[in-house]
């Protein structure tokens, strides 16, 4: 499914190491999490392994791969429009994440597109240490959508605008790809007027508790206040499916916890294990 996406076996300088023993090695890393050097030798060297996954990180191959996925399901009417939730994941980062150099990566080849280079590399500090934070947006089956990648200390509404751009899943007949859910659901982190406002002027029902000061806000104000936010309890209880999605990527030892100083190759490593959740599926 994917073999289209991935550059071709034979390259500059000589063929290159087969795609399916290099893919093995990056998922029994994501799966374990060990450091790449310690790779087992039925997977060849370990710096092929590596500097593979970090070619395809860095020129959106892993991205491709994924909507690839997404649009043959979607295809096929394995994607849930009718629910999508938003949340967040902290991961806490290792001591080997921090240190990374101050400049862009190499771009692996004149035709790759650029990387994704960060000033701050996704990390920070929070109540929980050295963190990074995954916003994530899924579907009612349990498969993420779209994530962003932020610092640990970054705040959830303000990255939920973004995360739903990222969803653009394509439509393999033609036309343009599917970028609204019909429902979306969040906690009350994510009830600020400027997020309603967007959701409301993509005509996107919502369903997302008021925060306690937003409501003595407006009771305080009285008829000027305007009306309570619609809130659907049953619906609300469909959140728990996001709440699965961020149990299984965080089954991934590699994404519980960063062992990456580049945020692209981290953003590679969490792209990987939501494919893993698409293909399991």
């Amino acid at each position: 499914m994917g073999r289209p996406h991935l550059p071709k076996d034979v390259g500059r300088g000589g063929r290159w190491k087969c795609h399916r023993i290099v893919i093995n090695g990056i998922l029994f890393r994501l799966r374990t999490g060990i450091p790449w050097r310690d790779l087992p030798s039925r997977f060849g060297k370990w710096q092929t392994v590596f500097d593979r996954h970090r070619r395809l990180s860095a020129d959106g191959t892993w991205e491709q791969v994924l909507r690839a996925v997404q649009a043959d399901a979607d295809a096929e009417g394995r994607i849930d429009w009718s629910l999508v939730s938003v949340d967040s994941i902290v991961c806490r980062a290792h001591q080997h994440a921090a240190g990374a150099r101050r400049r862009p990566p190499r771009r692996p080849d004149k035709r790759a597109r650029p990387t994704r280079h960060r000033s701050d590399e996704a990390l920070g500090r929070s109540r929980g240490g050295f963190t990074s934070k995954i916003h994530l947006a899924s579907e009612g089956g349990r498969r993420p959508l779209a994530f962003v990648i932020t610092p640990g200390q970054w705040g959830d509404a303000p990255q939920m605008i973004e995360v739903l751009g990222q969803i653009r899943v394509p439509r393999p007949s033609g036309g343009h790809p599917r970028t609204r859910p019909d429902h979306l659901c969040g906690d009350r982190a994510y009830g600020s007027r400027r997020n309603r406002r967007y959701l409301r002027r993509r005509q996107i029902k919502h369903t997302i508790p008021e925060p306690a000061n937003q409501r003595a806000n407006r009771q305080r104000r009285g008829s000027e206040g305007g009306r309570p936010t619609g809130f659907d309890r049953q619906v609300y209880r469909r959140r728990k499916e996001t709440e699965r999605t961020i149990n299984g990527l965080k089954g991934f030892r590699a994404v519980a916890t960063r062992f990456e100083k580049r945020a692209y190759i981290f953003q590679g490593t969490v792209t990987v294990a939501a494919l893993r959740l698409w293909l399991r599926s």
